[in-house]
């Protein structure tokens, strides 16, 4: 059957032998994919996205002048750079960065919180993380543990910081604002922050290296020393699957349409790779593929998102950003040389009609064709708000006339509609 045409009527089962025998050697550092994933934390905030990285520099630079040791200052960084994992909508972060204190700041903290505490790597985050937006009299009074304190009110003080510094950013002017900034910090002791940390604060912050290392520039520097200085360590696929799960959800969480899509799309791309042959190493990467493949989606602003009716075509070319970032996001991660590309051309078409690079035919991967068609079939059987999700039927011959029109690849077409009750479980998975 030739590339990119499917049989009209229901077809045949069968089963490509790929990559038998391959097995996996990825070697990758846990704290490199966790860096390059807070990129996307970052996007949330579309035109400032480096609030995350920022809050990190200073409570290290904190730590550091504390006289703490190097595994409590990375840690620390680690938790600036992840505060705000909880926040997937650009309404939040704009309140987040435009407020001092404000009603819902809690929820992000909740649902950060949730997401970091069954997962053993990052578990130890998750009490500073669900108390980072709580005052540190309000701490006290709760009897919060004396470790969760420190480590909580430092990222408070550190973020609100950041607030104050923002509006400064743009033309580098910081310096010439750092004494009211550290004078209103100052007024907050007591309060808002822990007198010991205020003291901290202001005796960091005492020289020009601390404001001009919050500079985009410097800011990448300061990152690879981290990565360099920091403790290797060696990442196992099932843990790569679970922190992919965890940004999975906080994309699905974005828009009220898309609720459990990225999983959905994993799950059916594992399943049809299975189907069609591919080998066990590369359905584990498919699968974390399908978990992060719409991760640039949190630069896309929620009022563009969440349109539920047709775009304009700037919000179009908006949304056809979303794969761009992904590419953007993942290639930075060692070992993820497969899986980057693979989610990246999700969008990608086999007769070049695709977006964002106009890749054509067997320049596109199996893998990255699998996961194209997931992502249509998943999105066209799932419920929306604004409409039902297609029948059985519907999606059949929404699929064949896809395939048919060159759009996506027809063996995979017919490898999803072999068992398509099955198909439709997979896919729908809860």
């Amino acid at each position: 059957m030739p590339f990119g045409t499917v049989s009209p009527t229901t077809p045949d089962c069968f089963h490509y032998d790929r990559h038998k025998g391959e097995s996996m050697h990825t070697q990758t550092d846990l704290r490199h994919v966790i860096y390059a994933l807070s990129d996307a934390l970052d996007l949330v905030g579309i035109d400032d996205i480096n609030h995350g990285k920022r809050v990190g520099i200073m409570a290290a630079e904190c730590m550091r002048l504390y006289g703490a040791r190097s595994h409590e200052i990375n840690f620390m960084f680690d938790l600036g750079t992840l505060h705000d994992i909880g926040v997937s909508s650009t309404q939040t972060h704009r309140n987040l960065l435009r407020e001092f204190d404000w009603e819902g700041s809690q929820e992000h903290c909740i649902t950060g919180a949730a997401l970091l505490q069954d997962f053993a790597a990052l578990s130890e985050m998750a009490a500073p993380v669900l108390y980072h937006h709580t005052r540190w009299d309000k701490l006290v009074e709760q009897g919060v543990p004396e470790p969760v304190i420190w480590q909580a009110n430092l990222i408070l003080l550190a973020d609100r910081v950041d607030v104050m510094t923002a509006p400064y950013y743009a033309d580098s002017s910081m310096l010439e604002h750092a004494s009211e900034i550290r004078e209103q910090v100052q007024m907050c002791s007591g309060t808002y922050f822990a007198p010991e940390l205020v003291k901290l604060f202001l005796a960091t912050s005492k020289s020009e290296a601390f404001w001009l290392q919050l500079e985009t520039h410097s800011i990448q520097r300061y990152l690879q020393d981290m990565l360099l200085q920091g403790p290797k360590s060696h990442a196992d696929m099932s843990e790569l699957r679970q922190l992919a799960s965890i940004f999975a959800h906080i994309v699905d969480a974005k828009s009220v349409f898309t609720a459990r899509h990225s999983q959905g799309v994993a799950s059916l791309s594992r399943f049809l790779g299975q189907r069609m042959g591919v080998s066990p190493a590369h359905c584990d990467k498919i699968e974390i593929a399908g978990l992060l493949h719409d991760l640039g989606k949190l630069r896309i602003p929620d009022e563009i998102l969440d349109k539920p009716g047709k775009l304009d075509s700037r919000e179009r070319q908006i949304i056809n950003t979303h794969s761009f970032e992904t590419y953007q996001i993942l290639r930075q991660i060692k070992g993820f040389e497969e899986i980057t590309p693979w989610a990246a051309y999700h969008h990608e078409a086999p007769g070049g009609s695709g977006y964002p690079f106009h890749l054509m035919g067997e320049t596109l991967p199996l893998e990255a064709r699998i996961l194209r068609v997931a992502d249509i079939f998943q999105a066209m059987v799932q419920e929306r708000p604004y409409r039902a999700g297609l029948t059985i039927e519907e999606v059949r011959d929404f699929m064949l006339d896809m395939a048919g029109q060159g759009k996506i690849d027809g063996d995979v077409v017919n490898a999803a509609l072999c068992d398509l009750d099955e198909t439709m479980r997979v896919a729908l998975v809860v």
